[in-house]
């Protein structure tokens, strides 16, 4: 998994690419906390990149959105791929979370 942090304003875009699984949750997940410790409390999570999400992915962004909480932090979904949109579905996260189809109309939910 590769992780690219794109900063635009006050909001930071954070495009995974690859699978997010046991062995790779963790970049995703101190990727997210160093852009929240940094101050970054509008994020938008660009999934366009992403091929596979696993149990371990989704507990993942569980963290990333529990760790956002406390600092009021508005973090957005978008561009899920069919898998991982479907995983999403079926574990019910898409009634959890703002997803987007596409990132304008993420960056926009602003």
């Amino acid at each position: 998994m590769h992780i690219d942090c794109i900063n635009q304003d006050e909001t930071v875009i954070i495009k995974a690419v690859g699978s997010m699984d046991a062995t790779t949750t963790n970049i995703f997940v101190n990727a997210c906390q160093e852009q929240l410790d940094a101050g970054k409390t509008k994020m938008v999570v660009d999934l366009s990149g992403l091929a596979y999400i696993s149990s371990a992915g989704l507990r993942g962004v569980l963290t990333v959105l529990k760790s956002g909480r406390p600092l009021e932090a508005l973090i957005v979904f978008c561009s899920l791929q069919p898998m991982v949109a479907e995983v999403f579905r079926i574990s019910g996260f898409t009634t959890m979370m703002p997803i987007f189809d596409t990132l304008e109309a993420a960056l926009a939910s602003f």
